[in-house]
């Protein structure tokens, strides 16, 4: 067929085309379908994962966000609890000073020097202990040493700026008292072994006439060659006659805490220097 035909037969079709695609749906149904099973899903798909990027990248911001005020909580919570640990500390410095100064005006008659506990002995009763205190400061061996409303022991060695003292609970310590309510003698000694039950031992008690009871207060005597009178040692727990039935012995329950102790006072005058 010559070129020419052939031209004009491809017009005359196309032509038609163009009129039927115009004026009728004919091809756009076929294609719209097409649309509807391979566009379309394909479309939903990219929307699906679209957003599911969209709300993980959301998720992200918020979670960096949130381990941020994570962070930011941490170093604030640290800080309170640093805080708190300052203002009870405070508190217990304040409570020990009270403690101190109600002691200070209990003994109000005695000059007093307050002091701090450096360290201990071995063990977990403060029986032997150094202050951060010493001659610099007016002390000398023999001066009595009380906290926690009672007596503490006595100051047995001392340097320029610290000192050595042994409680009443120590092993082969003996302090010389006497019952406050009826003024009988005794011997009150330290048993560390006994200090596991919180007690300690007197001894040579005099009470013939049973007036002597379990509660009563023990303090220093007058008669005591190293402590002042009228300091308070403890109060008696339990009373028994001894073999001889002439004397009695038992328990007493010491006025001070010596598993927790950190302040002291120390009285600067000595049972010498009063007696003169």
């Amino acid at each position: 067929m010559p070129s020419k035909y052939l031209l004009f037969i491809l017009t005359i079709l196309c032509t038609v085309m163009m009129l039927v695609t115009f004026g009728t749906d004919v091809f756009n149904r076929p294609f719209n379908a097409l649309v509807g099973y391979v566009i379309v899903p394909f479309q939903q798909g990219i929307e699906k994962v679209g957003s599911w990027l969209y709300n993980r990248s959301e998720e992200l911001v918020q979670i960096r966000s949130l381990l941020e005020e994570n962070a930011q909580l941490k170093e604030e919570v640290a800080a309170l609890i640093e805080e708190n640990t300052l203002l009870q500390q405070d508190k217990y410095e304040l409570n020990k000073l009270r403690e101190l100064f109600d002691l200070d005006e209990q003994y109000s008659e005695y000059n007093k020097v307050g002091a701090r506990i450096l360290g201990r002995d071995a063990g977990n009763w403060y029986s032997a202990f150094l202050i951060d205190k010493g001659e610099e400061d007016g002390l000398a061996v023999d001066m009595n040493v009380i906290a926690g409303g009672g007596l503490v022991g006595r100051i047995t060695s001392v340097g320029p700026n610290w000192a050595r003292v042994t409680s009443i609970i120590s092993d082969n310590n003996h302090v010389s008292g006497m019952t406050l309510s009826t003024e009988d003698n005794m011997t009150v000694s330290g048993d560390l072994k006994l200090m596991a039950n919180g007690c300690i031992t007197f001894s040579e008690l005099v009470d013939g006439q049973d007036r002597v009871r379990e509660g009563d207060k023990v303090v220093t005597s007058n008669i005591s060659d190293k402590y002042l009178p009228n300091i308070l040692i403890g109060y008696i727990s339990s009373i028994n006659k001894d073999s001889n039935n002439l004397t009695k012995s038992g328990e007493i329950v010491p006025a001070v805490d010596f598993e927790h102790l950190g302040e002291v006072l120390v009285i600067t005058d000595r049972k010498q220097t009063v007696t003169e």
